[in-house]
């Protein structure tokens, strides 16, 4: 297993990861990472605890983050946003907008099951998302429970995935208004996972134009050509090659792990040096 010092797409129990912000931090120090990111689907509330508990591990340096999905005909866009400035009461308003509709689409894709003959109960739903932003992986793991489905991969291609037959689409914003709305929070707005997208390098064109600052060329399952095709992709936009594992910790079977994906302690210095360099202008 590769255990890289260097994670910047993380998921905690603020959104749709199995680890407490307090663990996923803990978890780090112990593995020995220097710089991870906090970045919950959708909302800010791990950030906190998260900085909080790396006081205890000097050692780890913790940026807060974001992740937000946007919408775009074909393939999923998602934004990344780090140094975001987590008490802006504008973001928390959006951000609240957004956890919102992701119930409503829960809710929907509920009742799509229903008529497929596949009983999930919203409360259930409820009680295994607890206190953080609901997500399908909290559809899927309701599933597993009640033998529907053997794995998290099964209940996403039969049935809750893009295209599957209890699919609902939520309400998003445009990749560029995302991009705006974590520059509007003082944030570093990053393409996450860009090999979802159909023509990565013309939604680079248009982000750079909105202000974008990066790529996650450092990714879970991108093999070394892809890697090599999107790191060069983001220095020849003068943008900086970010990574990390988008790790939740909920199919434990095939997922990557905290520290799994092999990214140069450069992509975090880069990316840090970035925002000091902000900060003294």
């Amino acid at each position: 297993m590769i255990v890289s010092q260097v994670d910047l797409h993380i998921h905690s129990t603020a959104s749709d990861g199995r680890l407490s912000p307090e663990e996923v931090v803990a978890r780090s120090a112990g593995l020995g990472l220097t710089t991870i990111a906090i970045t919950d689907h959708d909302t800010v509330d791990g950030i906190v605890p998260a900085l909080e508990a790396a006081e205890a591990f000097p050692g780890l340096r913790v940026i807060p983050g974001v992740e937000l999905s946007t919408d775009v005909t074909q393939g999923e866009v998602h934004i990344l946003g780090y140094f975001i400035d987590y008490t802006s009461r504008g973001l928390r308003a959006r951000l609240e907008r957004m956890r919102n509709s992701r119930r409503e689409r829960a809710q929907g894709m509920i009742a799509k099951l229903r008529d497929l003959g596949i009983h999930v109960e919203w409360r259930r739903v409820q009680e295994i998302a607890g206190s953080g932003s609901i997500g399908r992986p909290h559809l899927a793991q309701a599933m597993l429970e009640k033998g529907y489905v053997a794995s998290f991969s099964e209940a996403f291609d039969s049935y809750i995935g893009r295209g599957s037959p209890a699919y609902v689409e939520r309400k998003k914003m445009a990749p560029v208004d995302a991009v705006e709305l974590i520059l509007g929070a003082k944030g570093l707005p990053v393409l996450a996972h860009p090999l979802t997208i159909n023509d990565p390098e013309a939604m680079v064109i248009e982000l750079k134009t909105a202000g974008l600052v990066g790529i996650e060329a450092y990714y879970k399952n991108y093999n070394t050509d892809e890697v090599s095709g999107l790191a060069s992709l983001a220095e020849g936009y003068n943008l900086v090659a970010t990574g990390g594992s988008d790790y939740h910790g909920i199919d434990t079977d095939t997922e990557i792990m905290i520290g799994g994906v092999d990214i140069p302690l450069s992509a975090a210095e880069h990316l840090i040096a970035l925002e000091e360099s902000r900060a003294l202008s």
